[in-house]
């Protein structure tokens, strides 16, 4: 699969310039990382989260967790992971877990961690678990539309 249709659609008919890294097939953002040799803090991972039935997709580095304490203060009102299911149905065009890190082709609020935005480039899984994407930092922020971006990770 490489990268899902949806995003190669976004990012072909916005000239946005990419390209894709074929990595051994991983089962987590911190082991892509490992098999791709690539910095952790440059690859992003995405993690779909909910409040009731709203979305919102936090973007972070592959090193680092969600902290939904910080969350909650920024957003003012509780959430939590979505199921797996739910994955699933949002990002059909992707393999569960593998999902690019924008809500703009989704219809999904993106939240971006802002140390990830200190990266001049940019890493992530766009569909599978066995290619990675590459941008530059200007061509990743294009794709992130107009996310909102703010601390709220941890390391691990």
């Amino acid at each position: 699969m490489a990268i899902s249709i949806t995003l190669r659609e976004f990012l072909d008919t916005h000239h946005l310039p990419y390209e894709t890294y074929r990595h051994p097939h991983s089962a987590s953002s911190r082991e892509t990382a490992e098999l791709s040799w690539q910095s952790p803090e440059k690859l992003a991972k995405s993690v779909l989260l909910r409040d009731g039935e709203h979305y919102l997709l936090a973007v972070l580095p592959a090193d680092q967790r969600v902290h939904l304490g910080e969350l909650h203060r920024h957003y003012g009102h509780h959430l939590g992971l979505a199921t797996e299911a739910e994955v699933a149905k949002v990002f059909a065009d992707c393999e569960t877990g593998a999902i690019p890190p924008t809500g703009l082709l989704y219809d999904i609020d993106t939240l971006v961690e802002d140390s990830l935005l200190d990266q001049p480039d940019v890493f992530f899984e766009g569909g599978d678990h066995s290619h990675l994407v590459h941008m530059m930092q200007r061509d990743f922020r294009r794709l992130l539309g107009d996310a909102t971006h703010a601390h709220f990770s941890q390391r691990h």
